[in-house]
């Protein structure tokens, strides 16, 4: 459904362009801990584990999904929040969703948050637990092949990111990765070369203000914003990539920067689907499935895991 004029105004009221992320995460990471429907460990079957990375571990999530499937399948779940907020426990619903409607293991990483924890802390994280669920398929059952990255906002940058890091360093190679309207670039302010940042910056929930306030709470050294690991669209290389599914949505100051990556995977050599997704949000996959756009894109996203054409 299309959004009206009224919808509309309730989205603008709703944008707060003048708050203040840097002083005030802290409260959004109570308030969204506060708010996050959790979903009961014995319905679906979730356990928690710990990846050892350097001199900490990182907590993971492991949703299976309801029925067993013939083929045991893995999606490696970055969540979102700019780097700054979200949690594995904010995600329990997202993944037993993801689970229960994709047929695959879920594992939901919990990596270390900034601005406590600043870039590369984060990929760091992500590329330690993506290295042992890769490295040892005796510890769920899964074959890497079986293995794919998946995230969203933040998370998918982190997807992206850890694809990068696995060409580097040769250790795996991920088949295949999907980004929901993944952050790309470093640049939200007026002097961004997308023009989503100014089309869609102030009244549609995730203002440009908030992404840029996330990056400067993110980044630990202004040479970050050069750096692939950071901003991946800044990578000079995209070849031998995974296959990409990139799901972006319409109303949202990041649409063109996700999309944007995806043409450049494919200049690279690479296969990547774009779907722009229509009257959508930033955010939209934490939507409950009932959503149109939500059940479109485990539509898509099931036709891409099972190597099949995608119906849009």
């Amino acid at each position: 459904m299309a959004i009206n004029k009224a919808m509309r105004a309730a989205l603008k009221a709703l944008s707060y362009p003048d708050l203040d992320v840097k002083k005030n995460y802290k409260l959004e990471r109570q308030v969204i801990s506060a708010t996050s429907l959790r979903v009961s460990k014995l319905s679906y079957r979730i356990w928690d584990h710990k990846v050892p990375c350097g001199d900490h571990e990182v907590p993971v999530r492991i949703f299976n999904p309801p029925n067993d499937p013939p083929r045991r399948r893995m999606l490696l779940f970055f969540h979102g929040g700019g780097w700054v907020t979200g949690n594995i426990d904010s995600y329990d619903r997202v993944c037993a969703t993801m689970a229960r409607l994709t047929s695959h293991i879920v594992v939901s990483v919990d990596y270390r948050l900034a601005p406590e924890y600043k870039f590369p802390a984060a990929p760091e994280d992500c590329y330690a637990v993506a290295r042992e669920v890769f490295s040892d398929p005796s510890l769920l059952g899964v074959q890497p092949q079986d293995i794919t990255l998946i995230g969203d906002s933040a998370g998918g940058n982190l997807s992206a990111v850890v694809s990068l890091m696995a060409r580097a360093s040769g250790e795996f190679s991920p088949k295949r990765q999907i980004l929901f309207y993944p952050a790309t670039y470093y640049d939200h302010s007026e002097t961004s070369p997308f023009p989503s940042v100014r089309e869609n910056g102030t009244d549609y929930l995730l203002t440009s203000k908030r992404v840029c306030d996330f990056i400067d709470l993110y980044m630990s050294d202004p040479k970050d914003l050069c750096n692939p690991y950071f901003a991946p669209l800044m990578a000079k290389d995209l070849s031998h990539q995974p296959d990409t599914l990139i799901i972006t949505a319409e109303y949202d100051p990041l649409r063109d920067e996700g999309e944007a990556y995806g043409r450049r995977l494919r200049e690279a050599g690479n296969e990547a689907l774009i779907h722009r997704m229509p009257d959508a949000l930033h955010g939209f996959l934490s939507l409950p499935p009932t959503f149109v756009q939500v059940r479109r894109s485990y539509v898509m996203v099931n036709h891409f895991l099972n190597g099949e054409a995608l119906c849009e």
